[in-house]
């Protein structure tokens, strides 16, 4: 049996285990992951995050996405991972963890958690693709991991997956593909943001680089401000604060809930099945 925790990060749901013994034993991780993560049959989440030592901050994770796809950083996972670190006692309320994307500071108050994102990259605003033979104005902007922004006018009727997946797997994007956020102009410091995941293959509840390329793309072009407030699907409200200087977005911060749903043990015939195919 598997000891885990179920977690939401606003709306974006995930499984945390710990593995600073290293003592998951599930056969291929692929598999294993595609198996629990798949809702109605198993624990079901967007995500998994197993956390381990580290040697260079308080923990260290590895991050997969309900497809099994192993990734470099997630905004929402992040706050959840941070929180549990704090529940379980692997580290105190300011933190800092080892990802693939660098080393991440987070501040857990509560269930609020605050996370300090690296700097952004490979920055490209307002450029053209064709989908359906129609020409689609976008930006792109590596936040962790990469994301295309483009800006709607009625954001609830917009085909989400339709578009979203034809960005995700668009030619311009590819080998590794791209995250999809559409986004409405609220206010100076408000904005809707809906998204389709690269990984879970879908429109998500909440993502958290999502949030926060969708707010750097919208200050970049003048129309928000620091801080921003990015309405997700879930109706939650994730803040996003940054600094903006010459050189492009520095001191940023992805803040928001990280809830606790469950914690339990998954069984090994919830996976041995599918792993030892």
């Amino acid at each position: 049996m598997i000891d885990f925790f179920k977690m939401s990060g606003s709306g974006n749901d995930f499984i945390l285990i710990d593995n600073r013994e290293q003592s998951l034993n599930v056969g291929n991780l692929t598999d294993f992951v595609k198996t629990v993560c798949e809702r109605k049959v198993s624990v079901g989440a967007d995500g998994l995050i197993l956390v381990e030592n580290s040697d260079r901050a308080d923990f260290r994770w590895r991050f997969f996405n309900a497809d099994g796809s192993e990734v470099e950083m997630c905004g929402n996972g992040g706050r959840c991972a941070a929180r549990f670190a704090r529940i379980k006692g692997i580290a105190g309320a300011n933190m800092s963890f080892e990802t693939p994307a660098g080393i991440i500071d987070a501040e857990v108050r509560g269930d609020v958690v605050k996370l300090r994102l690296t700097d952004p990259h490979s920055t490209r605003i307002d450029f053209s693709i064709m989908i359906e033979e129609r020409p689609y104005e976008v930006s792109f902007i590596n936040t962790g991991v990469p994301h295309v922004v483009h800006y709607v006018h009625d954001l609830d009727r917009f085909d989400i997956f339709q578009i979203g997946r034809a960005i995700r797997y668009h030619k311009e994007f590819q080998p590794g593909g791209t995250n999809a956020n559409f986004i409405e102009i609220i206010d100076g410091h408000t904005i809707r943001v809906r998204t389709y995941e690269r990984g879970v293959e879908d429109e998500t509840l909440a993502c958290g680089t999502g949030a926060v390329a969708s707010a750097l793309i919208s200050s970049w072009k003048g129309l928000a401000e620091s801080p921003v407030d990015v309405r997700v699907k879930s109706n939650e409200t994730l803040k996003i604060h940054f600094r903006k200087t010459d050189r492009g977005f520095e001191d940023i911060y992805l803040e928001g809930n990280a809830k606790v749903v469950y914690e339990g043990r998954i069984w090994d015939e919830a996976y041995t099945l599918v792993v030892n195919k």
